[in-house]
């Protein structure tokens, strides 16, 4: 599986995304491939989920990609939360 966190720009908030995200797979037990990405870049890549802030995925939920999104990207409960569901 890859997941793709994206932001705005791709530097700041999707790389701290990406720490905890690697954290809370590691948790879980899961070896998913976890990339960064800013809104533009991300619309060209595939992932299995792609995962950051909702006024940012929002811009990337056109019908064909599976996406999620957190409300604090440093809160590993809710990101485990967001993200148990799709690893079954």
């Amino acid at each position: 599986m890859k997941i793709l966190i994206v932001c705005g720009n791709g530097l700041g908030s999707s790389l701290m995304l990406e720490m905890a995200v690697k954290d809370v797979l590691k948790e879980l037990g899961s070896n998913a491939e976890v990339g960064h990405a800013d809104l533009f870049s991300a619309k060209g890549e595939s992932a299995d989920l792609f995962l950051g802030a909702r006024e940012i995925i929002e811009n990337l939920d056109d019908g064909t990609r599976k996406v999620a999104s957190v409300k604090n990207i440093m809160d590993k409960a809710e990101i485990k939360t967001v993200l148990a569901p799709h690893l079954q």
